[in-house]
């Protein structure tokens, strides 16, 4: 892919989280989110990931999380103990509500609006890098997003991935049979997504046009190990982690893997 082309997707899918990010700033959820950022301890993240980051024990280390969206789960990280001093996202609009979170729950993170592959060079380097649900499948080049990410890293630090399988790509569970597989897991053509983004499942309406890749879970941890990192553990599981149309997947006899925890060391 050239590196036209990656400034195109990356410049549409910011176009289109920009877009979105009005359906996200208001509403009850967002009113009970300002609540709780304003509470001591305030802590979005699921037992699952609070277990990985426990067992790195991840105190009084510096953070960064690469897309960061609202900034909600980097403020999370201060809960254990972590210094969370950096979030990456494209979109403006997602930031300035994060600066609002931020502000509420008394946490000075930098929030930086930039182009993963196109990163000024003051970031500093960290003791950990999260990367948490669907980040990995709007960026079109996995090799120079993993480049990105080791940058950003201190030798010995942890990189933490929790994201949705690459597997339940292949299904809709909107469809009328949602275990019937509607694209290859092999699908190499960006997904055209025409529709504002949300993550309850509602409809939206029309929003900017942005790009959603299908890597596999192959292509995701080699990118990562030649890319600087040495894989200390890959955990697949039965539960979901994004938006709530897929429990249609959960709790079944023959399960399929929903997502999955990556643990890497920057060498």
């Amino acid at each position: 892919m050239t590196s036209e082309s990656i400034f195109a997707y990356t410049q549409a899918n910011k176009a289109a989280w920009n877009a979105s990010a009005h359906l996200h700033g208001q509403g009850a959820s967002w009113d009970r989110l300002l609540l709780a950022a304003a509470q001591p301890g305030f802590n979005v993240l699921d037992d699952c990931l609070i277990s990985t980051l426990r067992e790195l024990a991840i105190a009084g280390r510096s953070a960064v999380q690469i897309g960061c969206n609202n900034a909600r789960e980097l403020l999370s990280l201060a809960a254990l103990g972590a210094q969370p001093l950096l979030g990456i996202d494209q979109s403006s609009a997602f930031l300035a509500q994060g600066a609002v979170l931020a502000d509420r729950a008394g946490l000075h993170p930098r929030l930086l609006e930039a182009n993963i592959y196109q990163l000024p060079s003051d970031l500093g380097q960290h003791d950990l890098a999260l990367i948490t649900i669907g980040v990995t499948n709007w960026m079109p080049d996995l090799d120079g997003f993993f480049k990105a990410v080791r940058g950003l890293m201190r030798s010995g630090g942890h990189l933490v991935i929790y994201e949705t399988h690459p597997i339940l790509e292949m299904f809709n569970p909107d469809a009328s049979n949602p275990f019937q597989p509607e694209i290859s897991y092999f699908e190499k053509s960006p997904i055209r997504i025409e529709n504002s983004i949300t993550y309850d499942g509602s409809d939206g309406g029309a929003g900017e046009t942005g790009y959603w890749f299908v890597h596999t879970l192959g292509e995701i941890v080699s990118a990562c190990v030649q890319n600087g990192f040495q894989l200390q553990s890959l955990q697949e599981h039965p539960h979901m982690n994004r938006e709530e149309d897929y429990a249609v997947y959960q709790n079944r006899s023959a399960q399929l893997p929903l997502c999955y925890t990556l643990v890497a060391q920057a060498a």
